[in-house]
């Protein structure tokens, strides 16, 4: 009978898939979609719009929505690409028709074995929407949800997200154990989500989800992806791994005494939980998590050995977890809760009942806000009593007497809170009555807060704080007048922000956000993908071209520019080695000058030449007009379209000026590049000049501005050098300078 059960089975599926496989054969996508051949692409795409709307598996609950929603998807992926439709009108197949036979079998026949596998029964799918959905629903993700409640609150609690899809086999696969991680987790204080990728496409992109299924976190709006095997202990691992490492101290009784006294460098209530496992409990760390900027947080382990003393001291069963709030006082806790299997619910509302101080201080205008609301109406009045001090490393006498008749008061309408003058300067010169009294002295105000821009009525008390019995009388005597009559406040202004005390230096901010974009960019060069991951690389290794092509060559070059020109003169000692034998691809630069102009044209052929002094195959000269004028003439008789060389016997033939001329000399290869200065306007005037004035031309010579013209081109004419376009002179060989 057996035997005959198994054949009988055998028989059903093979049947069944035999028939699918013909359904598929008359597969036609324009019937499917109810177009005609001549469909433009537009009408092709509001029919598939349609239909898929019609026929989802989520909204239609026909049992055949399921196969007629893939065979319009099918015929959309063919008809809205161009080569598979053509294919399709010639041959009658898009070119994968057997594949998609293929994989519809393969789709019935996965079904079959991952639902016999995951949930044992035969006839049961796991692709209905239906069902899927059910687990899902109450978790789904959209765009503005995640951006407005998700983001914001993950600064509270961290969250689990999973990335999902219609046909994702794998998403099945870990179904049955982020059903049960997610009870879990939920239940201690994790956010969980699930975003659908084919309907919030833009939701999982702007998360950087490319595949399904993908598993994220997020904490502090900051995702990480989730990249081991899908396993229980493997997803708890990770939420505990988002979570930061120091939110829970380990304290033992040698540093609980420390730990306990932070409470006025703090300005936050200590919580010690005695836990019988010597690891933190997660449930406690997101508890940590969530109340961070209001209490710190300590862990026992009641088996490590010395913790007896603590114990015994505090009074605890060690068959039981407690939790032990501590505030100003480090002896004897203000609030103990102990019970077995504390839930996370009642140890959150334990923790919010106790995040303040008895007499908290004002380190912000956050606090401020919270501790001293602003009054909503008649019945929701609340008061602050304002201790102004004076800054103090132990708790001076004044706070202590302040502390003790806060410890004392019963008014629940009444908040007690104290404010380092020194630190708040404004904010108490405001409540302080401008009086020798008060100077380095303390003083009480009471305060009602009229609006959020800083309105208040207040009573200072009139005489300075001392902490006295009879100062303790006044004020109980303006609390019980203020409870009869709330017009007892007679004083008003407008108080200034408070500055942020506990807020960390511009140096160390910038310090974490370079932390975080590191390890951001860290993590997503090692997981992201590589195609994703190309336009940041690309950037890199351009700025490294650049900064390699810019600082670096100039940082190693030879020879660094210099702050100074080295202007040699050329002279009979140094002609030799400055020139006839200079090395191969060096030259020189030669200023011709006289000793009337040197002074001036020196100075702005510095200037001019300055920029190219880190080329350490220029060398830079000078030579004087007055002594080797002969020399410089025999290198001009072989320039080309140089100024005409005087004849001997030419009365002017020691008047021509060749002041403001610069050679550029090749000594290796024996050419000369020449450089003539501009002709000015008095330069003109040279030929009709006249030595004796008295004759009424100019007399010969040239001002200051002239010379200091010559030289305006040069950097133009140096940059030509440098590049080679300059004409060149060439010589049979370089003549004696004497």
């Amino acid at each position: 009978e057996e035997r005959e059960m198994e054949v009988s089975w055998r028989f059903w599926i093979v049947l069944f898939l035999t028939l699918q496989g013909l359904s598929a054969l008359d597969f036609d996508p324009y019937r499917v979609l109810g177009v005609s051949r001549t469909a433009s692409q537009a009408d092709i795409k509001k029919a598939y719009k349609k239909l898929a709307r019609e026929w989802h598996p989520d909204k239609n609950k026909d049992p055949g929505a399921e196969d007629k929603f893939i065979q319009i998807s099918k015929a959309y992926e063919i008809l809205s690409n161009e080569e598979k439709r053509t294919n399709y009108d010639h041959y009658g197949d898009a070119g994968e028709n057997q594949g998609y036979q293929k994989q519809q079998r393969e789709y019935r026949f996965r079904h079959f074995h991952e639902n016999f596998y995951f949930d044992e029964s035969f006839f049961h799918f796991p692709f209905n929407s239906e069902r899927r959905d059910s687990i899902d629903e109450k978790y789904l993700l959209h765009f503005s949800h995640y951006m407005n409640e998700v983001v914001p609150d993950s600064f509270k609690k961290p969250y689990l997200i999973k990335i999902t899809s219609d046909w994702c086999f794998s998403c099945i696969h870990i179904e049955p154990v982020w059903k049960e991680v997610v009870q879990e987790l939920e239940g201690l204080g994790v956010g969980i989500g699930v975003v659908h990728a084919g309907y919030e496409r833009r939701l999982a992109h702007h998360l950087g989800a490319h595949s399904t299924p993908s598993i994220l976190g997020i904490i502090n709006g900051k995702i990480s992806f989730f990249h081991n095997a899908v396993v229980h202990e493997n997803l708890r691992q990770f939420v505990e791994s988002l979570l930061p490492g120091n939110l829970v101290e380990k304290v033992t009784n040698k540093n609980y005494v420390r730990f306990l006294s932070g409470w006025q460098q703090e300005n936050k209530p200590h919580a010690l939980l005695f836990g019988q496992t010597p690891a933190v409990p997660l449930m406690y760390k997101l508890t940590a998590f969530a109340y961070k900027d209001y209490v710190s947080f300590g862990y026992v382990y009641m088996g490590l050995r010395g913790v007896e003393d603590m114990t015994r001291q505090y009074n605890i069963n060690v068959y039981a977890p407690a939790v032990l709030i501590f505030k100003e006082h480090i002896n004897k806790p203000a609030d103990v809760i102990q019970a077995r299997g504390l839930k996370k619910q009642v140890i959150e509302d334990f923790i919010a009942q106790n995040k303040y101080l008895l007499a908290a201080r004002l380190t912000s205008q956050r606090l401020f806000h919270e501790l001293c609301p602003v009054k909503r109406s008649h019945r929701q009045r609340k008061y602050c009593v304002v201790l102004l001090t004076a800054e103090a490393s132990k708790p001076s006498k004044p706070f202590e007497a302040f502390l003790s008749f806060a410890l004392a008061n019963t008014q629940d309408t009444v908040r007690f809170v104290h404010v380092y003058s020194s630190r708040q300067q404004e904010f108490a010169s405001t409540l302080l009555p401008d009086s020798e009294m008060f100077q380095g002295q303390s003083g009480v105000s009471i305060l009602e807060r009229r609006n959020t821009a800083g309105r208040v009525v207040f009573k200072t008390l009139e005489d300075p704080w001392t902490g006295s019995e009879s100062d303790k009388f006044i004020l109980l005597g303006y609390l019980d007048q203020l409870r009869k009559d709330p017009a007892f406040l007679s004083s008003e202004a407008v108080l200034p922000d408070l500055a942020d005390e506990l807020a960390p230096v511009f140096l160390l901010r910038w310090l974490y956000s370079a932390s975080d974009a590191l390890s951001d960019w860290w993590e997503s060069l090692l997981h992201s993908n590589w195609r994703e991951m190309m336009p940041l690389l690309s950037l890199i290794f351009s700025a490294l071209f650049i900064l390699f092509g810019t600082v670096i060559v100039q940082a190693f070059s030879k020879i660094p520019k210099k702050g100074f020109v080295e202007v040699t003169e050329l002279t009979d000692v140094t002609y030799t080695s400055n020139l006839v034998r200079l090395r191969p691809g060096h030259m020189n630069v030669v200023l011709i000058l006289s000793n009337s102009t040197k002074t001036s044209l020196l100075q702005k052929f510095a200037l001019e030449v300055y920029t190219f002094t880190g080329s350490s195959s220029l060398h830079f000269s000078f030579l004087s007009l007055d002594k080797h004028r002969e020399w410089l003439e025999y290198l001009l008789e072989f320039a080309q379209d140089a100024a005409p060389i005087p004849n001997q016997y030419d009365k002017h033939f020691m008047e021509r000026d060749y002041t403001g001329y610069v050679l550029a000399l090749n000594g290796h290869k024996k050419y000369f590049c020449l450089f003539k200065p501009l002709k000015t306007v008095d330069e003109e005037t040279v030929g009709s000049c006249d030595p004796d004035s008295s004759r009424g031309k100019p007399p010969c010579g040239l001002g200051p501005k002239p010379l200091k013209g010559k030289l305006s081109k040069l950097s133009l004419w140096m940059e030509r050098l440098m590049e080679g376009s300059l004409q060149r002179f060439y010589i049979p060989s370089w003549p004696e300078l004497d």
